[in-house]
């Protein structure tokens, strides 16, 4: 991660620098008002996001949809981070903002909002979510998904159906996972495994037991984790969002490689993404409010249910779906080993120093 060099900026570029959204707009622009809708349109001709990729749940269709409402088109180019880069990064900028929205885990949402970085604004939609799904402000959740096994049944002939099924020595070498020290992905994983485990939100012991098992044992392969690798045979067994690996799944059916989705039957959890907004952007603060709104809405939900993930309204009953936009998912009864948890009561930094100290050491 870069760190911010601060250094005193000339009165001459200060005009310069807010005219493009700075910090020094950020003081002026009124984040508590409505969105104004008829400058949706030119504020987002052009979208630079971190970590909201079009083809991450359906990002591109949800994103190319809401500025066809405008009559905008909108050209998204995303630049790949986990959640704790993209705070880091919505901060060094904040003087010059680039960035304008992107996804998080969950976990990072409150991270996010002590840092500063996003908005004291939420849109009339989140009013739909539980209280643990907001923030005072700046992001929401959008979609859940459930650690699952994403395992490539030509190479693994019998593909582990639990947690501690990882544990059998026919799968030494055979297993990734995103590296929870960076990953917000990977810290999904730990807080599914220490749930399974005995463990909770306010726990995380047995997460840290079950994997330092697995690296001392060799289960644990130093291959990425990726379609390519998973296609190959070099992790065929891999540890990810159900919905990724139900479109990894698809893609690779294709090509005639063989792969199954499997809920561990001893626990998982539903782990939300969610959205945030750069509270120093503001030169396109009025795209941002109708975006973090429009995530929500009926359609965008919909959108993200046909890409394989849960919409967090549908979890929480608030969303009826129409059979189509669930053709991608898991047989219902699938889910049942599945634990609605508060997510954001887990502190991710905590995660990222006890896995360096109590699995790596």
């Amino acid at each position: 991660m870069k760190h911010r060099t601060w250094a005193v900026i000339a009165a001459s570029s200060l005009f310069a620098l807010t005219a493009c959204g700075s910090s020094a707009g950020a003081g002026e622009y009124d984040w508590s008002a409505a969105p104004d809708t008829g400058k949706i349109a030119a504020q987002g001709k052009d979208l630079p996001t971190y970590g909201l990729a079009p083809d991450w749940a359906n990002y591109g269709e949800v994103v190319k949809t809401f500025c066809a409402k405008y009559q905008g088109t909108c050209a998204h180019k995303d630049t790949d981070m986990s959640s704790s880069e993209e705070i880091v990064k919505f901060d060094a900028e904040k003087d010059n903002p680039i960035g304008t929205a992107s996804d998080i885990g969950l976990m990072w949402g409150p991270v996010a909002e002590a840092k500063g970085v996003v908005p004291a604004y939420l849109p009339p939609s989140a009013g739909k979510l539980k209280d643990w799904q907001k923030g005072k402000g700046g992001w929401v959740a959008t979609f859940v998904g459930a650690p699952a096994f994403v395992v490539n049944t030509d190479k693994v002939s019998n593909p582990p159906k639990s947690w501690q099924d990882l544990l059998k020595p026919e799968y030494k070498g055979q297993i990734a996972i995103k590296n929870p020290a960076s990953s917000g992905t990977g810290q999904a994983m730990v807080v599914a495994a220490a749930v399974a485990g005995g463990g909770s939100v306010d726990d995380l012991t047995p997460a840290y037991t079950y994997f330092k098992k697995l690296k001392d044992a060799g289960s644990l392969s130093d291959v990425k984790m990726s379609e390519e690798t998973l296609e190959k045979g070099e992790a065929p067994i891999q540890i990810n969002y159900d919905f990724n690996g139900l479109a990894q799944k698809a893609a690779l059916k294709a090509k005639n490689v063989n792969v199954e989705v499997i809920i561990p039957s001893d626990g998982s959890v539903w782990s939300p993404s969610g959205m945030m907004i750069n509270k120093y952007n503001t030169a396109k603060g009025d795209f941002l409010k109708g975006l973090l709104d429009y995530v929500l809405s009926d359609e965008a939900q919909t959108l993200f249910a046909k890409f394989g993930a849960r919409p967090v309204r549908a979890l929480n009953g608030d969303l009826q779906l129409p059979a189509d936009a669930k053709a991608n998912w898991l047989p219902e009864e699938s889910y049942a080993p599945v634990k609605e948890i508060e997510i954001t009561k887990v502190n991710p930094e905590q995660i990222v120093a006890d896995w360096e100290a109590k699995v790596l050491a």
